[in-house]
């Protein structure tokens, strides 16, 4: 076989494998390959030029014709390939993104907040119309303002380790002193006064101090965190009959009905004298239910005067004024208005719950 016999075989062998590989081409990236591998500058078409120059100069031209033919072909041919891998791509693509109209809409249900959110935004409000001015403190507290500025002395049972969550010591200049999480919120009580004093004022003074607590306990009634409302008057000539005018009035607006009210008398550290503040059942009306077990009372919050040694730890002259506090846990009161049985349901993060309080 001559030369240029070979060199015609080797052309139409080449475009019968190109053009088949063409055709078996699955994407446009691999099409664009294929074209570097046949007609790029070290593409099989080059290899086969090469020989090209052996020829004699006479025949040259006519194995040209052949070459350029060939490479037409092959030109063509990728063009069409190319042009039908585009339509399929774009076919796919299509039908990718298709969007069935037929389908229900995806409805986005509105974000609420939580009851317990609830609750203390409400709580604050009564109170603040009330002409409580609204106070926050840390939740990290020393023992004077958690406990000796509150009239609870180093023996009280308080300051054991269950019933406070005591934090590693924390250091202050040269002195290092107990840190722990509060157990209630009325360290607010003891920093608001001492602020209002530094500041170069005396009583009246009336906050509504709402936020974050913390006790070693853990059942159906009680969360190792929860949430109090800690609430003082501090003025000339205050009296009990203040407190429980303050009381009935709060406790009936919460809860958007008239109640009544009794107070039993109690001890706590920080007033004197104290009293447990009993409701009128709100689900039977005092005829006595399940709930307030027969009794036709429901306990709802702790109260009293304010001790005089509690005035006297942030410079109060107790002589000349006197004062009332008490303090209700914000779950406690929403459990009893929304009628929810466990008060751990306010902190399993239930969707389903929190979807159905959350209105």
């Amino acid at each position: 076989m001559s030369e240029i016999d070979s060199l015609k075989a080797q052309l139409e062998s080449l475009q019968s494998e190109a053009l088949e590989s063409f055709a078996l081409a699955a994407s446009l990236s691999e099409l664009q390959q294929l074209r570097v591998n046949y007609l790029g500058k070290k593409g099989a078409l080059t290899e086969v030029l090469k020989g090209v120059g052996k020829l004699p100069p006479q025949e040259r031209p006519v194995i040209g014709q052949h070459v350029n033919a060939t490479k037409t072909a092959l030109a063509a041919a990728l063009d069409g390939c190319e042009a039908s891998l585009a339509v399929k791509a774009k076919a796919e693509r299509i039908e990718a993104e298709r969007i069935d109209v037929t389908l229900p809409g995806r409805s986005s249900t509105s974000g609420a907040l939580h009851p317990v959110q609830q609750g203390l935004d409400e709580m604050t409000a009564i109170f603040s119309q009330m002409g409580f001015a609204v106070a926050e403190g840390p939740e990290i507290e020393n023992e004077f303002h958690n406990f000796d500025a509150l009239n609870i002395p180093p023996e009280h049972p308080a300051r054991a380790m269950h019933d406070t969550f005591f934090v590693k010591e924390f250091a202050e200049g040269e002195q290092s002193e107990p840190m722990l999480l509060r157990t209630h919120t009325s360290p607010v009580q003891i920093r608001a006064m001492k602020r209002f004093l530094e500041e170069g004022h005396e009583p009246p003074l009336a906050v509504v101090a709402p936020g974050r607590v913390y006790r070693c306990d853990y059942d159906v009634t009680h969360s190792p965190m929860f949430h109090q409302v800690e609430v003082f008057k501090v003025d000339r000539d205050v009296s009990m009959a203040h407190l429980k005018g303050v009381l009935k009035h709060f406790l009936s607006t919460y809860f958007e009905k008239e109640v009544s009210i009794r107070l039993r008398p109690h001890y706590f550290p920080f007033t004197e004298p104290s009293a447990e503040v009993d409701i009128g059942c709100v689900f039977c009306a005092g005829k006595g239910c399940r709930i307030c077990k027969g009794s036709g009372w429901i306990e709802v919050l702790g109260s009293g005067m304010i001790h005089p040694n509690v005035l006297r730890s942030v410079g109060i002259d107790a002589e000349a004024f006197s004062g009332f506090a008490f303090g209700l846990g914000v779950e406690r009161l929403v459990m009893l208005k929304k009628g929810i049985p466990d008060l751990r349901l306010f902190f399993e993060n239930d969707v389903r719950f929190l979807r159905r309080m959350g209105s």
